[in-house]
């Protein structure tokens, strides 16, 4: 038996002995809503179930959704007014981090869930590890955001954003996370808990000029879908989603990971679950042209030249922050950015189009960096 396999059954009968447990003080299921997405065709709906205290769950009613594909901006400056979404988050936020809660939940898998959509009831289950992410076809909704209703076999029916995107559509971004849009200077083996414990979206710093960046790129699009990538893990999502919120980013679905054992390996492949979900997102959307936004400190610039390359007709462009020497040390191990482009990238001239590959130390720098490139192209 593989060492995964072994930590896979020690992970399973944990959870179940933790199941048993909570079940005893009262304890009952509780879905955490992720905000799923899809387009008129067909919605992906994503949460995850797991165990809660009936005093003390998390909120999970949204009193409003937002008016735009990418919802409305907050100002620059941290807003103190909160929004009904993100009021939602930093209470979630909040409860999943009390107590370390974030990575050691007891997670419910296999529980049955009837989900309903525009008024439609389907029924599916968790996985192993209590996550959803069911896809329903021709479930008749208009573009634009929805809720869906999350029924847990035991346990309270909870509300959950789903975006809807136009077959109309031509335009979108795609965004990293760490180190991308949050300053972490962290090693990456730090990431995780950082991401997790740290409640307060004050003690995350932005990257200075990217959410005007964000803005300026979006303002004439404002059907225009935003997607955050990430291998981080989907414990993480609550926090950062305030994160977003607070410091004026545009609202959009976070595609996170799972970061338990799995039959191949201890952890799972991050750029394998990138480049799956970039190729996702390509076949759900398939007249959008993406902006794709990472860092230059991982995989970021191979994975999104080997993407552009391999699908030219899908990226109109990519943005690049070059991270300073000690966040390369941090990130790598070494003070310069590692050579992560390829060699072979030659897309046809005739393929290019309007295509650009900008990068910049911060928000400010890529934002310059842009508006040369509309000055020249409008000229």
């Amino acid at each position: 038996m593989e060492l995964s396999d072994i930590a896979r059954a020690i992970e399973d009968a944990t959870n179940r002995r933790g199941i048993v447990r909570r079940r005893k003080e009262g304890w009952l299921p509780q879905i955490l809503p992720y905000t799923g997405y899809g387009s008129t065709s067909s919605v992906h709906i994503l949460g995850r179930a797991i165990m809660a205290d009936p005093q003390n769950r998390p909120p999970a009613i949204l009193s409003a959704l937002p008016s735009s594909a990418h919802a409305s901006f907050l100002p620059e400056e941290v807003s103190h007014t909160l929004t009904p979404m993100l009021d939602l988050a930093v209470h979630q936020a909040e409860y999943v981090q009390r107590g370390f809660r974030s990575f050691f939940t007891t997670q419910v898998g296999y529980l049955r869930v009837t989900v309903t959509v525009n008024g439609r009831e389907y029924q599916t289950r968790t996985d192993r590890a209590g996550y959803i992410d069911f896809v329903i076809p021709n479930h008749g909704l208009e573009p634009g955001w929805h809720t869906a209703l999350l029924t847990p076999a035991t346990g309270e029916p909870v509300e959950a954003p789903v975006m809807i995107v136009s077959p109309k559509t031509t335009y979108g971004l795609i965004s990293d996370v760490d180190d991308t849009i949050v300053i972490t200077k962290l090693p990456r083996a730090m990431l995780a808990a950082w991401n997790t414990f740290v409640s307060h979206t004050s003690a995350r710093k932005t990257v200075p000029g990217m959410a005007a960046f964000y803005r300026e790129m979006l303002a004439e699009h404002p059907d225009a879908p935003v997607f955050y990538l990430s291998t981080g893990a989907w414990n993480t999502v609550p926090a950062l989603q305030a994160f977003i919120e607070a410091n004026g980013y545009p609202n959009g679905p976070m595609l996170f990971t799972d970061w338990g054992p799995t039959p191949t390996g201890f952890f799972r492949n991050g750029q394998a679950h990138k480049k799956q979900q970039l190729r996702n997102l390509m076949i759900t959307f398939p007249n959008i042209k993406w902006i794709l936004v990472g860092d230059d400190g991982q995989h970021d610039p191979f994975l999104y030249d080997e993407v552009a390359r391999e699908h030219p007709r899908h990226i109109r462009g990519i943005a690049l922050r070059e991270l300073e020497p000690v966040e390369q040390v941090l990130s790598h191990g070494t003070a310069t950015a590692l050579d992560k482009r390829r060699k072979d990238f030659g897309r046809d001239e005739n393929d290019m189009g309007e295509f650009f590959r900008i990068s910049g130390g911060d928000g400010n720098a890529l934002l310059r960096a842009w508006r040369a490139i509309r000055s020249h192209t409008s000229a």
